[in-house]
């Protein structure tokens, strides 16, 4: 269920360092948020350095070019401390696998209602379990 979209500055992630973003979020979000096995749709967009602006200091956080940008997509389904669990595994996993500062990852949770979700087949499987048989 979580749609998982991550945002680099080109060239700053390797192939393999790419695959290990997509692990250690996945990894994550089933250890916090008790995402099922296989539900697993994520993206990754590299852009330009003019294409890539953001607050080097917004929060009095210091980022800096090897931000990450990460936005999940989930039904809103989770409590506040789940969430919370999710941002800090996120955060521990990248820094230490990759090497990545913890002031460099940046996390978005966007929550919508089970039944906005379509699999496939044009069919919304959330709101379908929840119709009368």
């Amino acid at each position: 269920m979580p749609l998982t979209q991550i945002s680099i500055r080109k060239g700053s992630k390797t192939e393999t360092q790419k695959r290990t973003l997509f692990n250690e979020i996945y990894l994550s979000m089933r250890e916090t948020i008790d995402v099922p096995e296989d539900d697993r749709f994520m993206t990754l967009t590299e852009y330009a350095t003019e294409d890539f602006d953001f607050g080097r200091h917004y929060m009095n956080i210091a980022r800096s070019d090897d931000l990450i940008l990460i936005r999940l997509t989930v039904s809103n389904t989770r409590s506040a401390d789940q969430k919370q669990a999710l941002f800090k595994r996120i955060a521990d996993g990248l820094v230490r696998e990759l090497g990545v500062r913890p002031e460099d990852v940046f996390i978005s949770l966007v929550e919508t209602n089970p039944e906005n979700w379509s699999f496939g087949h044009g069919i919304a499987q959330y709101a379908e379990k929840a119709l009368p048989t």
